[in-house]
């Protein structure tokens, strides 16, 4: 028996089958952070993923780090995304939100009054900001002070709350692609001289209290992270990744969290086989997977579900395509955030093309 067709217990809930839609940014939200009805469309074609992440949203406004992203910060985010929760129920999906607070992987153009980007030191990222005027420099962030700190992690546990009110099954604390929870566990983005900074130990207590705060609101088993050792995306570096994920790992045991995701790309160490073990949740792999090297992940008891990216967005029926051993539709990397429903909603599907 394929195992990628096979349910899953992954925290509070049974997996249909264990094909994960992975977190995708596609920038289609307006100018205030609130998706439309092409959003509701996009997430329910692909309600047959035995579970659906979605893309990045920012938990506070400060967290915003790229035009056109959606939010669950207002009233009117959160009744937006009502309506995309539904419609997946309404096929019988499942559907985490990741919370997604960029740090200093922002500018001043996408936040309140222009404010400087937040991070834990006052470093500049490499590369350029997508603001609503085009791509902009990365500037210098603020470094956060100590007694700021404890009200980000207030802000995910609002935002968990609302995600919650909006329907979501659960929650996706995102700590991955050198966005803000991977700047704090990071040597260097991360040269505090306080609790934060410094040992491993005070650099992965941002993530912890966070996780702990949206464990608060919607229990264990509706809470999951995503991380990616040794990515190097927005100018992380670490190091000693082996020793900051080890830790990481080995603390978030007393959590019981609903799953670990970790996504891999071009790291020379086997963080699955390091970290798996020392897990204590559903384990989901990610980070250039096909049917076959999925297959062979669940059968070797790798991974407990795989999680896809590209294949999802441009295959709205993706387990379809699997189980029938059909050909994929290849994404439209020039469509990935540009407004409209080119290259969102307008992927065919088997039936379409029949």
């Amino acid at each position: 028996m394929n195992q990628l067709f096979t349910p899953v217990r992954v925290g509070s809930h049974i997996l249909k089958n264990r094909l994960v839609m992975a977190p995708m940014t596609r920038s289609r939200a307006d100018d205030e952070g609130v998706v439309g009805e092409l959003t509701v469309t996009y997430y329910a074609q692909r309600a047959d993923a035995g579970l659906l992440i979605s893309e990045g949203v920012f938990p506070s406004a400060m967290g915003k780090g790229y035009v056109r992203t959606p939010g669950i910060a207002t009233d009117a985010q959160t009744n937006a995304w009502r309506r995309v929760t539904e419609a997946v129920h309404t096929r019988g999906g499942l559907i985490f939100m990741q919370l997604m607070h960029c740090g200093r992987v922002s500018h001043p153009a996408l936040l309140p009054e222009g404010a400087l980007p937040v991070a834990p030191s006052a470093i500049k990222p490499e590369g350029q900001a997508w603001t609503p005027s085009g791509q902009q420099d990365f500037v210098t962030p603020r470094a956060l002070r100590t007694e700021e700190i404890a009200a980000i992690v207030e802000d995910y546990r609002a935002a968990t709350r609302r995600a919650l009110a909006a329907g979501f099954d659960g929650v996706e604390l995102h700590a991955a692609s050198g966005y803000l929870p991977e700047q704090f566990l990071s040597s260097g983005s991360n040269r505090r001289q306080d609790a934060y900074g410094g040992a491993v130990e005070n650099r992965v207590r941002f993530v912890l209290e966070a996780l702990r705060v949206m464990v608060d609101e919607a229990g264990g088993g509706r809470v999951g992270i995503k991380i990616s050792p040794e990515m190097n995306y927005n100018s992380i570096v670490d190091s000693a990744p082996q020793e900051t994920y080890s830790c990481l790992v080995d603390q978030l045991r007393g959590l019981d969290l609903a799953y670990l995701h970790v996504a891999l790309f071009g790291a020379k160490t086997d963080y699955h086989a390091l970290l798996r073990p020392r897990f204590n949740g559903a384990y989901l792999i990610g980070g250039g997977l096909d049917q076959a090297t999925a297959a062979a992940a669940l059968t070797e008891k790798r991974a407990d579900a795989c999680v896809f990216g590209g294949a999802f967005l441009a295959n709205p029926d993706l387990p379809e395509r699997f189980r029938q051993g059909k050909p994929l539709n290849a994404p439209d990397a020039a469509t990935f955030f540009t407004p409209g429903e080119k290259g969102y909603t307008d992927y065919p599907t088997l039936d379409a093309a029949g």
